[in-house]
């Protein structure tokens, strides 16, 4: 099998970094690599500019790695609350999944995460506090904590606030302008 050297100009996942010489396939160098700008054949020329690439991608790595450390710092701060619909013996008609936490995180932090990077071992299906893992770049990993609770737990709730709510409304309730009139009338008499 045929094999050619190149030095790659962008990261490809499975194969390399900008920067690096590999062997591959001819066929593949010929029809993919080369054509797409991805890789440079090895010359003498191509082999002094080696160094702007490394350096190249020095700077892609130090910001990869500053931007999932702010990621991870945002993502520790940060409290969710999933809500689940349970039944009548507590047990959940849904679970939370790696997909649910990463649009959660995409719409309440606007950052995108891809949820392959989220390590949850299966769907979390009880409520109550759970952390979970993060791998949002190979040296740095953030703890999200979140909360799952009931729909109905926080139905009562809500009805509870409502209730006192009305209740402090009504407590609060002014007689309106002509009782007023009538009971300044019956002082004065």
């Amino acid at each position: 099998m045929p094999l050619t050297k190149l030095i790659l100009t962008e990261n490809i996942p499975g194969l390399g970094a900008e920067a690096d010489v590999v062997k591959v396939r001819r066929g593949y160098a010929r029809n993919y690599l080369l054509p797409h700008g991805k890789a440079h054949e090895v010359t003498p020329g191509a082999l002094r500019q080696i160094d702007a690439l490394k350096q190249k991608r020095a700077e892609r790595e130090a910001r990869e790695l500053n931007e999932a450390e702010e990621l991870g710092r945002r993502i520790g701060k940060a409290r969710f609350v999933f809500t689940l619909e349970t039944g009548e013996t507590g047990k959940a008609f849904g679970s939370v999944t790696a997909q649910d936490i990463m649009n959660r995180i995409k719409n309440e932090l606007g950052a995108e995460i891809d949820r392959h990077k989220i390590v949850l071992e299966r769907p979390i299906k009880d409520t109550g506090e759970h952390e979970i893992t993060i791998k949002l770049h190979h040296d740095v990993t953030a703890q999200l904590v979140f909360q799952v609770k009931s729909a109905e737990e926080l139905r009562d709730r809500w009805a509870e606030t409502e209730s006192a709510a009305t209740g402090e409304a009504e407590k609060r309730k002014k007689p309106g302008f002509f009782r007023r009139k009538k009971e300044e009338k019956k002082e004065t008499e």
